[in-house]
């Protein structure tokens, strides 16, 4: 009987947090006349560095990483080569190749991949927005675990960005990636990044 309750108990909490999370979507509408407007080609396109973290679903602090991002155009294909460098000393790399879908006045559609990306990453920019949604696998104690990334990048003007993941398992929130994208003269101030050791 215990065993059952504490079943139920479970079974009510994640519904709560489904219903939570699903209450808290934003609607990209709310973005068509914010500015900076954000072209993901245009922002990306050269040397871009940025700082970030990744909370638990408690708010702690549990990562600590820089990100330096070589960009490049080639008709509708934007190439992103992202080195990581991690406070515990580890190193990855990620090779995006995001793809131009449409382009209105008001809204653009991409779709990307990437090598731990499972399928194709889908994302919409209006505004100073966009929303980008995919499935990845994360190294985690030596383990790859698949989770969903629900990504929102704000533009803040011609060279800087801010960008808030929500990472998600089975719809329950596991938490959240916070970075800051920085270029231009804005980058300089920064560079170079030390990504040798932490």
């Amino acid at each position: 009987m215990f065993i059952y309750l504490r079943s139920i108990k479970f079974l009510l909490i994640s519904l709560i947090i489904t219903l939570l999370n699903g209450c808290s979507s934003t609607n990209m509408k709310d973005f068509e006349n914010k500015t900076p407007k954000l072209n993901l080609f245009e922002f990306f396109k050269g040397e871009t560095v940025a700082y970030g973290i990744f909370e638990d679903r408690f708010g702690k602090l549990r990562r600590q990483f820089r990100v330096k991002i070589k960009g490049s155009v080639e008709e509708n294909i934007l190439t992103l080569d992202e080195k990581f460098i991690y406070d515990d000393g580890e190193k990855a790399t990620r090779i995006w190749k995001i793809k131009k879908l449409n382009e209105n006045k008001n809204l653009i559609k991409y779709e990307g991949s990437a090598d731990d990306v499972e399928g194709l990453a889908t994302g919409t920019s209006v505004g100073n927005a966009l929303n980008w949604t995919y499935d990845i696998y994360l190294n985690i104690k030596g383990s790859n675990l698949k989770v969903k990334f629900n990504d929102w990048i704000y533009k803040q003007d011609s060279n800087v960005a801010i960008n808030r993941a929500y990472v998600s398992k089975f719809g329950i929130d596991i938490g959240s990636v916070t970075l800051v994208f920085l270029r231009g003269q804005t980058a300089k101030t920064v560079s170079p990044l030390n990504m040798n050791s932490w």
